[in-house]
């Protein structure tokens, strides 16, 4: 699934709209971004705490028409107004195909969504998911491979939080076959092993500006990769400079 075939092509954002003295301005990353174009069914969003991945994924999420702490597009709790401006300036480019499903899964709000989870089936009838009688972990892979589908549009934030490293390798699996079956996603990520899907598309935020990376070029995977190979060198170094600043 690729070009017009993705529900999400692209996007752009209105600065003119956006006060002067908005936060947004002040992530260079974010503040960079005029026109962005996407050309696979798996992007991944990279880079360092406070690089402005999160909020462009949240942004994008709300502007497809998820609820602000996550879940389904039939969610419509709010417990915490927390989301940024940066969703009503933003405008996506649709391809010509629509989604016939789709979550947007937040590591941060996922227990207010476990909660509207369970209010949701007792008024509709179903049968509660339980979520909370499970771990963060459990809840979190239930959610993905009862809810991710074929033909279906996914934001993730950060899934890999509360996943151990097999379970990581599960929610691989899990995004490569929906994807096959037609199904896009936006994942916002600090994981090697997710960002090792095949084909996938790296947009690294580091820098103050965001390009496309290989995998072998993201910070997590140049990190883990030199922790793997050299953790008795690096951790001595490490631990004799910490020692030396104190």
């Amino acid at each position: 699934m690729t070009g017009d075939r993705l529900y999400i092509c692209g996007l752009s954002v209105d600065w003119d709209e956006v006060a002067e003295d908005s936060y947004l301005r002040q992530i260079p990353a974010v503040a960079g971004i005029s026109r962005m174009e996407f050309g696979s069914p798996v992007t991944f969003l990279t880079g360092e705490n406070g690089t402005g991945k999160s909020t462009l994924l949240e942004a994008m999420a709300i502007a497809a028409g998820f609820n602000a702490e996550g879940g389904t597009r039939n969610y419509s709790f709010s417990t915490y107004d927390s989301h940024s401006e940066l969703s009503s300036h933003l405008t996506l480019s649709r391809g010509i195909r629509r989604p016939e499903w789709g979550y947007f899964l937040r590591a941060e709000s996922f227990y207010n969504v476990a909660t509207a989870e369970e209010e949701y089936g007792r008024q509709i009838g179903g049968v509660p998911q339980h979520l909370h009688e499970r771990s963060h972990g459990e809840s979190f892979l239930h959610i993905a491979q009862n809810y991710f589908r074929g033909n279906g549009l996914y934001f993730l934030d950060e899934p890999e939080a509360a996943l151990s490293p097999q379970r990581q390798l599960t929610l691989l699996l899990t995004i490569a076959g929906c994807a096959g079956e037609g199904a896009q996603f936006f994942i916002a990520t600090q994981s090697p092993i997710l960002t090792g899907l095949p084909g996938a598309e790296i947009l690294s935020f580091d820098g103050g500006e965001i390009h496309r990376v290989s995998y072998e070029e993201t910070d997590s995977y140049r990190i883990t990769e030199m922790f793997i190979n050299n953790r008795e060198r690096l951790l001595k170094e490490l631990l004799e400079e910490n020692g030396k600043e104190g």
